[in-house]
């Protein structure tokens, strides 16, 4: 299978371990633009390792990966920046600077990435928090967010710079069915034609409602769904 340049992961033969105890191998897959990729499977079932590698944070054990045009294996602790400046992460716990507004928040991710200071960094703050429905929160802190509104902080923080894939691990895993389902509504409607977006997730229920791929990890494989559930 040729390396697609259009393909947003590609993973070929790939395998990942932790302490050098094999949790996923002989991965292929390709994601492209425009898709939303559900990753299901038990706890513990690799899933999370999975997504991690995605995002530099554990390596390849073997196999091949492209993940937003880098080379995982040329990934390390000195240039794993770069790949994060090409895609989101949404994680379970929300992961936010609990001493920061909402807008500091995603300020200091903006100074991180190398924004100056001035209008456009501002406008892209503003923007990013309307596009999640925050627009009016800005100056809250964290602490003062519900739950869900506290993952669309999440959201918008990930989606500063405007990647083409957004990774999120459990993205509803701490909230409530209803405020649940806002957060998938909000992941669904930022899959676009240049954007797509892979979470692992237990919530079986949004297949139906928010159709995609199914991948699911299991025995420390892992194997497409069709994407029509049959239940």
């Amino acid at each position: 299978m040729g390396m697609n340049s259009e393909a947003l992961i590609y993973l070929s033969q790939a395998s990942v371990a932790q302490e050098e105890h094999l949790i996923v191998q002989d991965i292929n897959l390709e994601v492209f633009p425009g898709e939303l990729v559900y990753l299901i499977g038990k706890t513990g079932s690799g899933k999370s390792s999975l997504l991690r590698a995605l995002y530099g944070d554990v390596p390849l054990k073997s196999g091949n990966g492209m993940v937003c045009g880098h080379d995982l294996q040329k990934i390390d602790r000195k240039n794993v920046h770069e790949l994060r400046r090409d895609l989101g992460i949404v994680f379970q716990d929300f992961a936010l600077l609990q001493d920061r507004t909402a807008q500091d928040n995603l300020d200091f991710v903006l100074g991180a990435t190398g924004w100056s200071a001035g209008a456009a960094r501002q406008s892209r703050i503003k923007s990013c928090l309307e596009a999640v429905g925050l627009g009016t929160k800005g100056y809250k802190m964290p602490h003062a967010l519900s739950g869900g509104e506290q993952q669309r902080l999440a959201i918008a923080r990930a989606l500063l710079n405007e990647p083409p894939l957004i990774v999120a691990d459990e993205p509803t895993g701490n909230l409530d069915p209803e405020t649940t389902d806002g957060i998938m509504q909000l992941l669904h409607d930022l899959v676009r034609n240049d954007r797509s977006v892979i979470m692992a997730t237990h919530d079986h229920l949004s297949f139906n409602r928010f159709p995609g791929r199914v991948l699911i990890c299991e025995n420390g494989r892992i194997h497409e769904r069709d994407s029509v559930p049959t239940s």
